[in-house]
């Protein structure tokens, strides 16, 4: 991991190369040097509804009025996953609308079939994650990585519903935790 800035505190502009990013351990390709890259778009209900058992990083073949959508903070990843087909990987059910509705072809499908970029070792982990029974691969964000557009996404487990009410049960007695220790 590369050093950050002396005195860098988060978000907002980078002091030395004034482009806006978010601190994350990825490399941002710009002159300044820091670790940093910019989240467009989050799958919200992702790890509430799977147990996560091992994150990816793939490229993502887009076309430019997508990629322009996408750094505007257009699309949803709800509802989408990864599928393998015929040794390749590819993103199924995201909806990334066009960036000027009139721009764009007639032809234009918000939710096409978007192919993933991983090596052939990293897909066949993926394709053994789906054959076995209860793990799929699931979209968790779409961020740039320098001047490349990239999807983070996991194998994963679905959560039971008492799973979840778990969650939402530790969640709530650690907000009045802290509600009670700041009203003291």
């Amino acid at each position: 991991m590369m050093a950050l800035h002396a005195g860098w505190r988060g978000n907002g502009f980078c002091p030395f190369s004034r482009h806006p990013h978010l601190l994350l351990p990825l490399s941002c390709g710009f002159l300044c040097g820091i670790v940093c890259a910019m989240v467009f778009i989050e799958n919200p209900r992702a790890r509430f509804d799977y147990e996560i058992l091992e994150e990816f990083e793939a490229g993502i073949e887009l076309l430019g009025l997508e990629t322009r959508a996408l750094r505007g903070k257009l699309g949803s990843l709800r509802g989408a996953r990864v599928v393998v087909r015929g040794g390749e990987a590819f993103l199924v059910g995201a909806t990334i609308p066009p960036w000027q509705q009139a721009n764009a072809p007639k032809s234009y499908d918000p939710e096409r079939t978007r192919r993933l970029l991983l090596s052939k070792k990293e897909i066949a982990r993926i394709a053994g994650a789906e054959d076995q029974q209860g793990l799929t691969a699931i979209p968790l964000s779409v961020y740039s990585s320098g001047r490349r557009m990239k999807l983070g996404m996991a194998i994963a487990r679905g959560k039971k519903s008492h799973d979840k009410r778990a969650v939402i049960a530790k969640r709530e007695t650690e907000r009045s935790i802290r509600r009670t220790l700041k009203n003291k």
